[in-house]
């Protein structure tokens, strides 16, 4: 594989063929495809005979099965024998100054120690911790402890509310809950510890919360309940010996949020989701010993699980952990942490990119001249930001991979390979190794073969890191991902398949607004509004419509300096109808200061659809927002508008 230097055609030929080979291989013959990476990339405390069992239909999906591993020997021991010295977590703390770096072999015997902690606390191997850390090392420490001892990692987002929290604590079952004191971001500070003892009150079976001292705030501890983490870290030695799991065991669950509104804990296995995150971390990223990997995703979410976390420590590199925002203390701090650790790879979301490709170009650094891999996350990226991140960001020279998959899926599905695949701005292209893509038709139930077509997209093929189960709730998990089109995963997205067999996604399903018998998806009506040079970010979401049955409407944030009038609302509307067609035209446009939007960035349209239809009083949690004064300022927009 090449860095940035640029390839002749015939070299991508020849890497596209191979990755052609590969992907065939694994389709066709997947035992031997997956066996043979199992052990070049993983570590076996005892090696497998059988490599997969089970179905999509019988949900039983297992794999590597009489084979044991530890993911924390994996992800640390492995490398801190080789070289102790080596970075593994690159710390930048909120404030600039204040980061710090972690060696495998200190990173080894953190975890060591922690893993001690939470062993003396009676945490045995297959109960659940629950880990509420903002992103500082301790969250990663704290994961890969859990991981030493056979303990289930549940790790919620630090943002979540109390209430949020509390659900996952009790679903889960776990009986040790690690906080800090306060967290910081973005200049701000967050009350961590606050928000747990409100959630343990209504906890009882939660016997032991472990404290990491990030401010230093003054903040009540409960007696023979809470511990501080530097005093108890101290009692314990620098070295426990990595717990043998079998392959399926569970490594960790985590919560998304379902469509009946009651969290999902998804549950991953050991193997298969370590598998997934080496393989795509190696051939997605282009991954090379001496990178340093900065994926701007929380740990909370799956983004921050498999490329914070596992996949750069699986692969022996550098992780950067970033703490703040990427606006903090102004629009340069994610260039200056490139340019600042000679980041290879940088892997953030599009709300990033649309924010600071708003903030202006005279930020970006000229000095990243390291990096070789762009990602995107997380949603479609929009052909313009794709062109602004790769001509702006990468100066024309790193690689852009607008990376598809799920909380779900553990790892990339659909994607480029860096360097590898041909790109096409705003396609995920094509599929990763074991994924085997279908087209299906919604209504029928039936695939759409050949090229050039739209449907539900499905997968055809069990792969090594897809989750297992949903913990306590396994007809819940059939009903929602197998049962749906029987023999298929079902992912939920609209997607379409090019002429020359690259993949369109269009969003979620319920994402697809249908005016008069026309489907469109909500991500290219957005995409086409964003086009506008007015518009900073843009939502769409459809409401039911006497005439049309249903009717386009649209959330819009300006770019500052833009004069907000009825005629930029005329002009949007034939922006839309310029770039897709008369049948998509907004019926309505809302200029709003900001849409709501969760910490990870992404647009939470369920708001913006109640908030239409005068449901305001069954919004449900909006403290997971990153800006929950948005929706009060939304519901008067809508509510002024309707008065005229």
């Amino acid at each position: 594989m090449f860095a940035s230097e640029e390839p002749s055609v015939l070299a991508v030929l020849v890497y596209l063929d191979e990755y052609k080979k590969l992907h065939h291989e694994s389709i066709t013959e997947p035992d031997k495809f997956w066996g043979r990476y199992a052990r070049e990339l993983l570590t076996w405390q005892r090696d497998f005979q059988t490599v997969h069992s089970g179905s999509f239909e019988n949900g039983d999906n297992a794999w590597f099965l009489e084979g044991q591993l530890n993911a924390s020997y994996n992800c640390v021991d492995r490398h801190a024998i080789k070289n102790p010295d080596k970075a593994a977590i690159i710390y930048e703390a909120d404030e600039a100054g204040d980061g710090r770096t972690l060696s495998y072999g200190e990173l080894l015997r953190e975890v060591c120690k922690t893993a001690y902690v939470l062993k003396q606390m009676g945490v045995q191997k297959g109960d659940t911790v629950a880990i509420y850390l903002p992103m500082i090392p301790e969250a990663l420490i704290a994961f890969l402890a859990c991981a030493r001892i056979g303990a289930v990692h549940s790790v919620v987002f630090a943002g979540f509310s109390s209430d949020s929290l509390r659900d996952r604590v009790i679903d889960a079952q776990s009986k040790v809950v690690i906080t800090t004191d306060e967290g910081k971001r973005g200049g701000k500070l967050i009350g961590t510890k606050k928000i747990v003892d409100d959630a343990l009150k209504q906890c009882p079976d939660v016997t032991h919360c472990l404290v990491y001292k990030r401010t230093g705030a003054k903040v009540p501890m409960t007696q023979g309940r809470d511990w501080w983490w530097h005093e108890e870290v101290e009692k314990w030695p620098s070295y426990i010996p990595p717990e043998p799991m079998n392959s399926e065991d569970p490594l960790f669950l985590l919560y998304t949020s379902g469509s009946t509104g009651k969290p999902k804990g998804v549950m991953h296995s050991t193997a298969g989701y370590l598998l997934g995150a080496a393989m795509t971390g190696k051939y997605v990223f282009d991954i090379h010993d001496t990178d340093k990997f900065f994926c701007g995703g929380d740990v909370g979410w799956i983004t921050g699980h498999t490329y914070v976390v596992y996949a750069p420590l699986l692969l022996g590199i550098a992780t950067v952990v970033f703490e703040g925002t990427p606006a903090y203390p102004n629009f340069s701090r994610y260039w200056d942490v490139i340019e600042k650790h000679e980041v290879t790879q940088f892997y953030v979301a599009p709300t990033a990119l649309r924010l600071l490709k708003r903030a202006g170009d005279q930020h970006v650094k000229s000095q990243m001249k390291h990096l070789r891999v762009l990602g995107s996350v997380g949603e479609p990226i929009a052909a313009e930001v794709w062109k602004w991140y790769f001509e702006i960001v990468g100066k024309e020279e790193a690689h852009v991979v607008d990376t598809y998959w799920q909380t779900e899926t553990g790892s990339h599905v659909i994607t480029p390979l860096a360097g590898i695949t041909p790109t096409k701005p705003g396609s995920a292209s094509l599929p990763f190794f074991g994924i085997e893509p279908a087209i299906i038709d919604p209504v029928s139930g039936e695939e759409i073969h050949g090229n050039d077509v739209e449907g539900v997209l499905a997968f055809k093929q069990p792969w090594p890191s897809m989750a297992r189960t949903v913990w306590g709730a396994h007809k819940r998990y059939m009903d929602t991902y197998l049962n749906v089109y029987k023999g298929y995963y079902f992912t939920g997205d609209g997607a379409g398949r090019d002429h020359e067999g690259y993949y369109w996604i269009r969003g979620r399903v319920d994402d697809v607004v249908n005016v008069s018998g026309h489907r469109l998806s909500t991500a290219e009506i957005e995409a086409a509004l964003i086009e506008h040079h007015a518009v900073a970010e843009a939502a769409v979401v459809g409401i039911n419509d006497e005439l049309t049955g249903q009717a386009v409407n649209a959330f819009v944030a300006i770019k500052d300096g833009n004069e907000v009038n009825d005629q930029l609302k005329k002009d949007l509307i034939l922006q839309v109808r310029k770039s897709i067609g008369p049948f998509a035209a907004p019926k309505a446009i809302f200029i709003v200061p900001d849409l709501p939007k969760t910490r990870s960035g992404k647009i939470m349209r369920r708001i913006l659809r109640k908030i239409l239809a005068g449901e305001e009083d069954q919004l449900g949690d909006t403290s997971t927002l990153s800006d929950p004064s948005v929706v009060d300022k939304i519901i008067e927009t809508v509510q002024a508008s309707r008065k005229k």
